[in-house]
Parts: C-alpha cells; sequence; structure tokens
C-alpha cells in the first residue's frame, strides 16, 4: 500500500468511509418524456451537456435525441431541494440528428456556448441570456458528416479555441461500413475565423480529449476508436499539438492496442499528479496510470489491478460482456475517494453482447481498489443507456446522475446517500481570453493529502460537463485551493472551509474566493 492511500485511510471519517451510495429516481415525478431515438446512425451517441445557461447557478441540461428532437431541461429546483426540470427548449435548440453537445465559453463573453453534433452540419451556437442561443457568425463549417467525438482547448497565444471534431463511419462510401472510417479535423482559428486540417489517419472515434498528459504545459489530443468498423491496421491514438499534428509512436514510449473505444474519463487517482485515463468498451473497460518514471506518453494497464474490468453484468442473468459507454469519474459520498460511473447498454441487437445490461457504479475503496455498487445504489437500470453526468443538480455538495437510454426515457438520479463526508466545490474564471481556464490545474490540500484537478472540454461519450469542479474530502475541516494557470502562471494558496461553493477569480497570479 502506498503512503498516500495510507493516508487517505487516516484522514476518512468512520461515518463517510462506511457510508453506502443511494440514489433515488426521480424521473417519473418530472413528467419528462424524452428518449434518444433513430437507426443505425443513432446506435452510438446519446449524449447530454450540463452546464447553467440562465445564470441562476443551477446546471441544465441540453440533451440528444438523434431521430427526435433535442431538448433543454430548465432547473427549476430550490437550492438543496428535490430536483425539479421541465422541457423549455426554445426553437433554435429543438433540432433532429443530434448526437452530443459540449459546453464551452467560445468568445469568452462569459456566457457558454454550444457545440452541438450531428449527423449532418454541426452546429456552433451562441448562448445568450435566459438561455437563449443563435448560430455564431465565425464562417464555420459544419460540414455533412457523421460526428461522434468532439474536444477543445486553447493553445498559446490564441484568444479563441483549438476544437478537435471526430466523425465516425463514412455514410457515403460505396464499399462500408466496415474499414470506411470517416476523416476526422482540427479546427485552428485564424484572424477570427476556422480553418480545417485533417488529422489522418482516422478511425472512426467514439470520444476525444485535449489533456496535459504529462504535466508538461501543453493539453495534447487522445482518441479513442471504435475498432468494429476500422477492424485492421487501426488503434488508439495520441496527437502531439505542435504546429503541425504528428502522433506519439513506440519512440515516444506510446504503445499502440486497440479496443472498441466508446469513452474518455481522465482523474488523477493514483496521488502521483498525472492525471489516469479510463476508456470504456466492449467487454472490458481499460484503467490506465501514467507510468511517473519515464517522461513520454507511457501509460500502464491497471483494469485488473484495480478491479474495473466490469466486463459482464453484476446482477440478473445475462452473462455476456458489456458494452461501456458514458464513464465519469466522481466523488458520489464525498469521502475524498473519485468513484467510477459507467454507462451499459447493448449497441442494439449484437448476440455476443449482454441485453440486459446494468449501469456501473464503482466505489473506490481505501486501498485504492473500486467495488461494484450499483445495484445496492439504486442506478443499476436495464435500458440501453448511451450518455450520462454526474452533477449537483440542486447544489447541496452531493453528485446526482443524469442517464441518457436509447428508445427509454431519460433518468434523474438524486443523491441521497447518508453520512457523506465534506465537499467544496469550485468556479474557476480568469480575464480576458479562455474565461474558464481550459487547461488549468486546480489543487485543493488539508496539508497531508492534495488533490488535484485539470479544466478540461471532450471526453466521455457525446456529453460534455461544463459545472463546478467537485471536490469530495472526508472529514477535513479546512483546506487551501490554488490554481496553476493555463499560461504555466502559479497562484498562491489561499484557506477555505468546506461546504460551500466558491467562484475563484484570477487577479493577477492571485486568487479572490467569493461564496456562489
Amino acid at each position: 500500500m502506498t503512503l498516500k492511500l495510507q493516508l487517505v485511510i487516516s484522514l476518512i471519517s468512520a461515518a463517510a468511509a462506511t457510508a453506502q451510495p443511494v440514489f433515488t429516481n426521480v424521473s417519473s415525478g418530472l413528467d419528462l418524456t424524452h428518449q434518444y431515438t433513430g437507426g443505425w446512425e443513432h446506435f452510438v451517441g446519446g449524449g447530454v451537456a450540463s452546464f447553467d445557461c440562465d445564470a441562476d447557478q443551477l446546471p441544465e441540461l441540453f440533451v440528444a435525441g438523434g431521430a427526435s428532437n433535442s431538448s433543454l431541461l430548465r432547473n427549476k429546483t430550490s437550492r438543496g431541494g428535490e430536483i425539479s426540470l421541465a422541457n423549455e427548449t426554445p426553437t433554435e435548440l429543438a433540432l433532429t440528428g443530434v448526437t452530443g453537445a459540449y459546453p464551452i465559453d467560445i468568445d469568452s463573453d462569459g456566457m457558454l456556448d454550444l457545440f452541438i453534433m450531428r449527423v449532418g452540419e454541426n452546429y456552433l451556437m451562441k448562448g445568450g441570456p435566459d438561455c437563449s442561443f443563435t448560430k455564431f457568425d465565425l464562417d464555420f463549417d459544419g460540414g455533412d458528416r457523421w460526428t461522434t467525438a468532439f474536444s477543445a482547448t486553447w493553445e498559446a497565444g490564441n484568444t479563441m479555441p483549438t476544437m478537435a471534431v471526430g466523425n465516425y463511419v463514412d455514410r457515403n462510401d460505396p464499399d462500408g461500413p466496415f474499414e470506411a472510417c470517416d476523416t476526422n479535423f482540427l479546427m485552428r482559428p485564424e484572424g477570427g475565423q476556422y480553418s480545417s486540417v485533417p488529422l489522418t489517419p482516422s478511425f472512426c472515434p467514439l470520444s476525444m480529449l485535449f489533456s496535459d498528459w504529462g504535466r508538461n504545459g501543453r493539453q495534447d489530443l487522445r482518441t479513442s476508436n471504435d475498432r468494429h468498423y476500422y477492424v485492421r491496421g487501426g488503434n488508439e491514438q495520441l496527437w502531439a499539438m505542435e504546429d503541425t499534428p504528428r502522433l506519439y509512436d513506440e519512440s515516444d514510449g506510446w504503445a499502440d492496442f486497440s479496443i472498441w473505444g466508446m469513452g474518455i474519463a481522465s482523474r488523477d487517482i493514483s496521488g502521483d499528479g498525472y492525471p489516469d485515463v479510463f476508456l470504456t468498451s466492449m467487454g472490458d473497460q481499460k484503467l490506465q496510470t501514467k507510468d511517473s518514471s519515464v517522461e513520454g506518453p507511457t501509460f500502464l494497464d491497471a483494469t485488473y489491478d484495480r478491479g474495473t474490468t466490469a466486463q459482464r453484468p453484476y446482477t440478473g442473468d445475462d452473462g455476456r460482456p458489456s458494452t461501456g459507454w458514458q464513464v465519469e469519474f466522481g466523488d458520489v459520498d464525498n469521502d475524498g475517494l473519485d468513484d467510477v460511473f459507467i454507462a451499459k447498454g447493448n449497441v442494439e441487437q449484437m448476440p455476443a453482447s449482454a441485453m440486459s445490461d446494468p449501469n456501473n457504479l464503482l466505489m473506490q475503496n481505501p486501498d485504492g481498489t473500486f467495488g461494484e455498487k450499483g445495484l445496492e445504489a439504486g442506478i443499476a437500470s436495464m435500458d440501453r443507456s448511451r450518455g450520462a453526468a454526474l452533477v449537483d443538480l440542486n447544489l447541496d455538495g452531493k453528485l446526482d446522475l443524469v442517464v441518457v437510454n436509447r428508445r427509454a426515457p431519460i433518468e434523474i438520479y438524486q443523491n441521497a446517500t447518508l453520512q457523506v463526508g465534506n465537499w467544496i466545490q469550485l468556479e474557476i474564471r480568469q480575464p480576458g481570453a479562455n474565461s474558464r481556464a481550459v487547461g488549468s490545474w486546480i489543487e485543493v490540500s488539508n496539508g497531508i493529502e492534495t488533490w488535484v484537478r485539470e479544466i478540461t472540454i471532450g471526453g466521455g461519450h457525446a456529453s460534455g460537463n461544463s459545472t463546478f469542479a467537485h471536490f469530495g474530502l472526508g472529514n477535513s475541516e479546512s483546506v487551501k485551493v490554488r490554481v496553476i494557470w493555463p499560461d504555466g502562471a502559479i497562484s498562491e494558496w489561499i484557506t477555505v472551509q468546506p461546504n460551500q461553493i466558491l467562484k475563484i477569480n484570477r487577479e493577477d497570479d492571485d486568487l479572490s474566493a467569493t461564496k456562489i
């Protein structure tokens, strides 16, 4: 057992350590009928974007509908109360063909915009007051492809983000669909407009994520690709974001491997300061930790050691392999240890895969292993789940759960866990470009344990989250916070008290904290 894990054990209160996660399905009382529907082109996708679009701090949900209209669910919850959502979709967002969406402040005006992925033309929508949206006037080419992956970052010197767009199978290839992966693109800003550069070879991505995997000050692009369609010759990819992007290879320390790549989640769970990676797939899921003994992008498989394979249903009588989609880290009982949610569901009628495939809630133990608690927690839905979000919908400090289902209604679960630990939620802001400080690292410390969080846009499966950064703190009664900004500047530590939501503003290289 590492020193870090021993220290974690000493910090967690007995109540928090024995807390049983409990979620209450409040969907039936919300009169929400939204479903993700459609044929072959909507076997994948089905994401949800969580973000505040009316400045009341409560997160709204923009939900992909596939062949059905997408929906904007406005958050009507009283702070700390029972979750209340209402479908109030403006005409501009009532779109068909939507596979998923990601919130992003393109023009750094403080209002979140949306990159909407579609089968057909993608939309870049500018956010306005009271959840109003209009198309951006950026000479943006939305294309006419089958878009299933997205990520964004701010490269040095740019006032607008660089965006990566991942396209699945080329629907117009007469020899497809197998070995007919479409082309991915990198969209870099030039003079207030966007130009596209192909990222080839492309291998049918279902998730992308810009992340500073090596803590070297630059977010590179990881793509997780579905070998079901590239069949052979393809692999997972990591692009070095140089002036001309290039793929990392064995000479850099990157090892080629192939999976049925569906989703990406990134979080430092090993305590070495580097982000670890969880990849969903068909059959075994894949947890990788950065090999901190080398400089290059070398990742070590930790799936079996940590107990995160989640390869077959844990309840019911279907013993066939599972199919994982959305994956998220989040501390659902606030014990200071990040847990993992995985949305599961058969692609459609694949006979070799489980049809009754419950969603996973992998709770992290003090020794760093994970144990399944989905059934006990009440989230073991047998619907075909796709996108999801772990997000505090009522601002009570506990992460709630949203699950988008294929041809079944959306599910909203309120976190009703008792005996939870302390927590803090942070909203990070900086003046000028990149208002939400994408590429920053947040560090929260109680003097013994330090929790590290990278601010990113992308990952998951078609689902983007731009809400408060949530930290479970166990029994910590006081913590310090600092931010390592995208330009490398490191703020001074400030001391804050747990169990509150704070807006952290950059003032030169110092921080100011305001309670929300």
